[in-house]
């Protein structure tokens, strides 16, 4: 009989593409694959390893892997990922039972993978690795290195493999895909790889770009974004902060006047965009000021899309050894301030898709509904369209908005 293999993916949408890549490995070999972890030959665990949370739920996805194991429902465990690339040590002397750790995925040359863990109708394409930017509070330079940007031509060939499997929305993916090229000696950059890729991919509806530091998102991926019916009016740009003094001590290279004046210029330039932006609360040193600096200038930008987290202690990062750590209630308190701010903003931005007909792609099917998303929300991380019951999966209907929910909404078919 053939071996079967699973795999757990833990973490982002980078992590998701190279869980992907890797089980592919084993497909390629003859392995079945099955959804469920239990009576498999083999399971797959891709960790995350970014920050204390992600660790935890890491941790706690291995320990509960070696108790099926230790009932028989598991014959091998293989980690891999970041928590095994930066960890490896401390982690095989903790958990002995595990077979095998194999840090981060290899994902130079192109893949051809079929989707297995993700919806069928849905790709990410991972276009470079690593990181340029040194951010003082992160540690994937420790994990990932320095950045490695994959060569153009094994880019446009896997995207023409996924041209043909029948994908309604690609991604576009890395820590920060607006520095592409820049350690290719000038080959190429973003808006010359996604015109190549849009042209490998004419049968794929939507494009959508992850991650655009708000320092290198230049003119020509603004003008691409605008123009380019094809890729979603979308916008990932995390800003971390808007007090200077705090941007300047995480080395984000960038201040609050110039962050402001790149949103008017893409809200003037990408008609009607929503963009979607991260803060950190709590970084070392933070003040109550600092705090309400970044309160108003969320109150005067109004994202309408925000994803907030409280500051994570990295060892091996710069940030570990500031000086002032901000006490974790703190922290908390803060976020919970910020949060509710959001809510109230997202909700006045989010009116005025009411009563629009948008295209909407169908995700998935629940008990008495259709779940979509319009090209203004990402997948999995912003809200969902609430559509009427029945609806194929992975098919674009055209929806007019009904009612806003906050960060959801809801929706009929358009006549």
């Amino acid at each position: 009989m053939p071996k079967t293999v699973s795999i757990i993916s833990l973490g982002c949408f980078r992590n998701s593409y190279d869980s992907q890549a890797a089980l592919q490995k084993y497909l390629d070999t003859g392995y079945i694959f099955k959804s469920e972890p239990e009576n498999c030959d083999l399971l797959l665990i891709n960790t995350c390893g970014f920050i204390d949370k992600a660790k935890k739920e890491s941790i706690d996805t291995i320990k509960d892997a070696l108790k099926l194991k230790k009932r028989n429902k598991i014959k091998q465990i293989s980690v891999i990922g970041c928590l095994a690339q930066r960890y490896g040590k401390e982690l095989k002397k903790a958990f002995p039972g595990i077979d095998s750790w194999q840090g981060t995925v290899d994902v130079a040359a192109a893949v051809k993978a079929k989707n297995t863990i993700l919806p069928k109708h849905l790709a990410f394409l991972k276009i470079c690795e690593g990181c340029v930017n040194r951010c003082s509070y992160c540690a994937i330079p420790l994990i990932k290195g320095p950045l490695k940007s994959r060569l153009p031509d094994d880019l446009v060939e896997e995207a023409g493999f996924l041209n043909t499997q029948g994908i309604s929305e690609l991604n576009l993916i890395g820590q920060d895909i607006t520095s592409y090229g820049k350690d290719l000696k000038g080959k190429t950059d973003l808006a010359g790889l996604v015109k190549k890729i849009l042209k490998a991919t004419p049968d794929i509806p939507w494009v959508r770009l992850i991650y655009a530091h708000p320092k290198h998102l230049s003119d020509s991926v603004i003008d691409l974004i605008a123009h380019e019916e094809r890729i979603c009016k979308y916008i990932d740009l995390p800003i971390q902060h808007a007090s200077d003094r705090i941007l300047k001590m995480m080395n984000r290279q960038i201040t609050q006047k110039e962050i402001y004046a790149l949103i008017k210029k893409l809200r003037r330039r990408i008609k009607g965009c929503v963009i979607r932006t991260s803060v950190i609360v709590g970084f070392p040193g933070e003040t109550e000021q600092d705090f309400k600096t970044l309160l108003r200038f969320l109150a005067e930008v109004k994202f309408e899309r925000l994803g907030a987290f409280v500051y994570s202690r990295e060892e091996g990062t710069p940030a570990y050894n500031f000086k002032n750590q901000v006490h974790h209630n703190t922290k908390q308190r803060r976020l919970d301030i910020l949060m509710r701010q959001q809510q109230e903003i997202a909700l006045n931005a989010n009116q005025r898709f009411v009563g629009r007909t948008l295209d909407v792609l169908v995700e998935e099917n629940e008990a008495g509904a259709s779940l979509g998303r319009s090209q203004y929300e990402a997948y999995e991380v912003d809200g969902l369209i609430y559509l009427p019951k029945g609806l194929k999966a992975g098919k674009f209907v055209k929806a007019k908005i009904t009612e806003c929910l906050g960060y959801d909404f809801k929706a009929k078919l358009a006549a």
